[in-house]
């Protein structure tokens, strides 16, 4: 059993792409709740989902390539833009005038698009553990193995390739779940990232790699244009993003909000 039931759900269609989305509780403010990388859908949420729906209006969609959402076959289809895209016209199915968004990893990139790029339909942002590329450095033990190159090792951050995915996938999503929640005791939410990982296929994940990214220049002129309140929260021990990573964007959206007279955003460190 769920501990919260959607009130309503159902899907969008952008260009033959459906995505599923659902709505829980009432009232307001809205709380957007956008996808991660497509290695997990919107259960990932499930923890929060019914807290927020105590109090307001709370949405949340599968991202493409994952969930009961469709698995377009070109790369181009999980550009940041499309999951932006995505969102809007969740927000437009929905009747949702206004939201609140939250993004957690590469939900940061989708973030920073809306709240940039549409400023009458955002409220407030939340970014959580973000993967941001503007600023800040990447988790050491991340850059040392290629993606694309066959390997002659499996050790560590060595998993994170094209090759031991289409061997083990399994394997990989054990290592990358294992590696999200590294606090003692966390044997059930390891189990439920891999359950929700095992909802794709290394073939579909392997396309979002291939996508068009999100470029350092990019992501900061988006920073510098976000005018809503923000905040930021990054833990200190993020095995996946660096926390400076979390701090740099505090400090690109904190300048811009700082400016237009709203609230500055500061990297809350857990």
């Amino acid at each position: 059993m769920r501990a919260c039931q959607p009130v309503a759900d159902g899907y969008v269609d952008r260009d033959g792409v459906k995505v599923h989305y659902e709505l829980f509780g009432a009232g307001e403010p809205t709380v957007l709740l956008l996808p991660t990388w497509s290695v997990m859908h919107s259960r990932h949420w499930k923890m929060q989902i019914p807290y927020l729906a105590r109090h307001c209006r709370v949405l949340t969609f599968d991202g493409r390539g994952n969930g009961r959402s469709d698995r377009p076959a070109q790369p181009e289809a999980y550009a940041e833009t499309e999951f932006a895209a995505d969102a809007l016209a969740v927000l437009d199915a929905t009747q949702t005038a206004r939201a609140i968004i939250v993004g957690f990893s590469m939900g940061a990139h989708r973030g920073l698009l809306l709240a940039a790029n549409h400023p009458e339909r955002v409220e407030a942002a939340v970014f959580i553990g973000p993967n941001y590329p503007g600023g800040g450095q990447p988790v050491p033990e991340r850059t040392m193995y290629s993606w694309e190159e066959e390997l002659d090792t499996e050790e560590g951050w060595a998993k994170h390739n094209h090759h031991y995915w289409l061997r083990d996938f399994k394997g990989y999503l054990e290592f990358f779940m294992s590696r999200m929640f590294s606090e003692p005791h966390s044997t059930k939410p390891i189990e439920d990232g891999v359950g929700w990982g095992l909802d794709t296929t290394p073939e579909t994940l392997a396309l979002t790699y291939l996508a068009p990214f999100m470029e350092p220049e990019e992501a900061r002129e988006l920073a510098g244009r976000v005018r809503c309140p923000v905040l930021v929260i990054h833990g200190e021990n993020d095995g996946h993003s660096s926390v400076t990573r979390g701090i740099a964007l505090a400090e690109h959206t904190g300048r811009s909000a700082g400016a237009a007279g709203g609230l500055l955003p500061r990297a809350a460190r857990a």
